[in-house]
């Protein structure tokens, strides 16, 4: 009868030590990784905003943890092969970086895409079921979104018409920017962000096309000092994806947490983290005498947009993405 009682106790002991171990091991961390410093406005528009509110909606049992400026591997090229083979759990990249695997999405970053009233990542999720989504193997996006419209930010180079740019080296981060670039008459260079700094400090380049956040972010008012504003240069995308498998893994109440502060509402953080960085960047800007802000006047804006025009039009049909910028806008 002890012996009994004695197997009795100890298969409770092993179902209660059982159990415990459950709880614990139900518990998951997620990677997420990014290659640039915590103090760019990613971090706070769509990353923090993430972590946040996944670990308050789960009690802390799903955590993220997140990996800053190449931690888990350098290049940001390399970020989307990082995520599907789970290096990191969860990614942010930009798709000019790899340019030929997302044709379609990319259109959201010509010149004249996006109507006045509407929205870059409104956009994006309209198209993303039946038109992006193959642009996205293996992952699942958690948000979509892009960039304030673009700047040309220079040394010591006045852009006021197209001629402007003829001889000039520009960077640009995409192929699609690139050509634009090239329509215009400058020698578009497409680098990384985290080389703009050296490469405008020491001529390999004349000025850049990006968003006016980006001069915060990577401290380019050190080395620029000619801003112009206006002209049609479209606007700059990002994703922020997660390893499909790995999100398939976790509980249906972890999933559920995920989905809850994902899509349209973290997309939307994230474009107007990206605005309100752009505006106070700029302010701060013009309040510098050292610089120089050149604000297009109309007559100079329609120069540039008689070419822009021209350029969307024809890339469209030699794309065949016709259809894809009206799934974008909902026509």
């Amino acid at each position: 009868m002890k012996t009994l009682k004695s197997r009795a106790l100890l298969t409770l002991t092993a179902g209660v030590a059982l159990a415990a171990n459950a709880g614990v091991s139900a518990a998951e961390t997620l990677k997420l990784a990014h290659f640039v410093s915590p103090a760019h406005v990613v971090n706070s528009a769509v990353v923090y905003p993430l972590k946040e509110g996944v670990e308050k909606q789960t009690n802390g049992e799903l955590e993220i943890k997140v990996y800053p400026g190449g931690e888990l591997g350098s290049g940001p090229t390399e970020q989307y092969p990082r995520v599907l083979q789970g290096v990191a759990d969860i990614v942010w990249g930009l798709p000019g970086y790899t340019s030929s695997q997302f044709k379609k999405s990319m259109v959201v970053e010509m010149p004249g895409a996006i109507p006045d009233d509407m929205h870059g990542y409104d956009m994006l999720w309209n198209a993303y079921e039946d038109q992006l989504k193959s642009e996205f193997p293996g992952t699942k996006p958690l948000a979509l979104w892009v960039s304030e419209p673009n700047i040309f930010i220079m040394k010591d180079e006045e852009i006021r018409t197209p001629e402007d740019l003829e001889g000039l080296k520009i960077r640009v981060s995409g192929e699609m920017t690139a050509a634009l670039i090239d329509a215009y008459g400058g020698t578009p260079v497409q680098m990384p962000a985290g080389e703009i700094y050296n490469s405008l400090q020491t001529g390999l380049i004349d000025g850049l096309v990006t968003g006016a956040s980006a001069v915060n972010d990577f401290k380019l008012d050190e080395v620029a000092n000619v801003y112009s504003v206006g002209a049609p240069l479209g606007h700059i995308m990002f994703y922020l994806a997660m390893n499909q498998n790995k999100y398939d893994s976790l509980s249906a109440e972890f999933q559920q947490a995920i989905d809850d502060n994902s899509g349209e509402k973290l997309s939307r953080s994230g474009e107007q983290g990206w605005n309100a960085r752009a505006n106070e960047t700029l302010k701060a800007i013009r309040e510098d005498a050292d610089n120089e802000v050149i604000e297009l006047d109309p007559e100079e804006i329609a120069a540039f947009e008689r070419i822009a025009d021209d350029f969307r039009e024809q890339r469209l049909a030699e794309k065949g993405t016709n259809d894809v910028l009206d799934a974008m806008r909902g026509e």
